[in-house]
C-alpha cells in the first residue's frame, strides 16, 4: 500500500470546485484511493460527498492511500491537485 501526506493549498480549502477536480482525477485514475484529514477516519476519495464531509481547510494535512499497481504515479497526480491553490 502506498501512502502520501499532503498539505492542502487551496485558499478556501477543499470546497466544491477543488473537491470536484480531485474526485474527477481519482475516478480517471481508476485506482481505489482513500483520503483522511490529519489522522482521522479515511473515506473513499472518489466520493464528492465523502471528501466534502471531511471539512478540509487551507493548510490542513490529508493522507492518501491506494493499493493500485501504479500507486506512486496516481498519488503524485493527486498530490499536485491538492497542493495547488485553485482559488487564486
Amino acid at each position: 500500500m502506498a501512502e502520501r501526506t499532503i498539505r492542502v493549498g487551496s485558499t478556501h480549502g477543499l470546497h466544491a470546485r477543488p473537491a470536484k477536480l480531485f474526485v474527477q482525477a481519482v475516478a480517471e485514475s481508476g485506482a481505489p484511493v482513500t483520503i483522511a484529514k490529519n489522522s482521522g477516519k479515511a473515506v473513499n476519495a472518489g466520493s464528492i460527498l465523502g471528501v466534502i464531509s471531511l471539512g478540509i481547510d487551507h493548510g490542513d494535512y490529508v493522507t492518501l492511500n491506494t493499493e493500485a499497481d501504479n500507486a506512486d504515479a496516481v498519488l503524485d497526480d493527486l498530490a499536485e491537485i491538492l497542493s495547488t491553490d485553485h482559488d487564486a
